[in-house]
């Protein structure tokens, strides 16, 4: 699913202005990719307090959702996707292809969330 302007897209020189375009796909359709510049990355760690903490076991007990936690990842996740897209803005880079998010405990009270994708040159040409 491509990511758009709407989501913190990244602009770089070589597109004209044009926002980068993100997809969790191999390709991006309409497009030929030209050159693979590489792997890129990125990652935000969050760290829970006591209160979200508290609030989510509570959550646990008697059911719902603990939107605490939820809007930790959420942020978590567009920081990491922002790490990620600025690495290939400084490639130059049209689009990342190929886009995967990974979730991981760090010690007892972190979240680390990382993506990862393959920076690409896209054929522009209509």
């Amino acid at each position: 699913m491509p990511v758009g302007a709407g989501d913190g897209a990244v602009d770089n020189a070589q597109n004209q202005g044009a926002a980068m375009i993100v997809t969790t796909t191999p390709s991006v359709e309409g497009h030929a990719i030209v050159a693979y510049l590489g792997i890129v990355a990125g990652s935000a760690v969050v760290g829970a307090n006591i209160f979200r903490d508290l609030f989510a076991r509570v959550r646990d007990v008697v059911g719902g959702r603990a939107k605490g936690y939820e809007s930790a990842l959420q942020g978590a996740r567009q920081a990491a996707l922002q790490d990620l897209m600025a690495q290939g803005d400084r490639l130059l880079a049209d689009a990342v292809v190929g886009l995967d998010f990974e979730y991981a405990a760090v010690g007892t009270s972190m979240l680390m969330v990382s993506c990862t994708g393959t920076a690409v040159t896209l054929d522009r040409r209509g």
